[in-house]
């Protein structure tokens, strides 16, 4: 079992090969003879990130290993990376696949509620658009990305000449940055930290009003 009280030190390469090796291997009887290999490489270092996460950016999980297959053609019983999720409304999250490490902050997958609140602000409020746009265009000279294209034409409701139409189409409020699968565990926190003018922007203008 993972320790929660453990201190994140980083990955290992090692942690890349095991998930490298359960993608050849996606079986129940070999993750069960290499459970202990998981929880070691993986659970546990995530584990031990999410507690320094959630001291600073509020609750969060690890996501499980098994996959929902139910409406998959993909029969696969096992994720091939790791991630996790910390905060309450905008939040940070790290993603580990066998290759490397993402990191990143914002509001990924707002509800319908969240995103009318948002496109709101933006088009309502120029001051707070340019200061979006700043937000963005800063954690990308750092390298940061979008996780996802935005929208190709307009929202329903919004003219397609408007002038903040770059920050209308957006679908996701949230930047992500790919580091080394062996990354050091303060370049992680301080990417983390780079986001939180995002997270505030987030939540100043996405909290629900109720």
């Amino acid at each position: 079992m993972a320790d929660p009280a453990a201190q994140f030190t980083g990955f290992t390469v090692e942690a890349g090969a095991f998930l490298d090796e359960l993608a050849r291997n996606n079986t129940r009887e070999w993750f069960s003879a290499h459970r202990a290999d998981y929880d070691q490489l993986l659970r546990g270092p995530m584990t031990a990130l999410l507690a320094e996460a959630q001291r600073q950016y509020g609750p969060g999980r690890v996501m499980r290993p098994n996959r929902d297959v139910r409406f998959s053609h993909d029969k696969s019983p096992y994720r091939t990376d790791i991630s996790l999720w910390a905060g309450d409304l905008g939040g940070v999250y790290a993603h580990l696949d066998a290759t490397g490490l993402d990191v990143g902050g914002g509001l990924y997958g707002p509800t319908r509620e969240q995103l009318d609140r948002a496109r709101s602000t933006i088009a309502e409020r120029p001051d707070q658009a340019d200061r979006l746009r700043q937000v963005i265009a800063d954690l990308e000279q750092q390298g940061f990305q979008a996780p996802e294209p935005p929208l190709t034409t307009a929202p329903r409701g919004y003219p397609r000449n408007h002038p903040a139409i770059d920050l209308l189409r957006l679908t996701h409020y949230a930047e992500r940055l790919r580091l080394p699968l062996t990354a050091d565990p303060q370049l992680v926190y301080e990417s983390w930290e780079n986001t939180e003018p995002l997270l505030q922007w987030i939540s100043d203008h996405l909290a629900s009003t109720n």
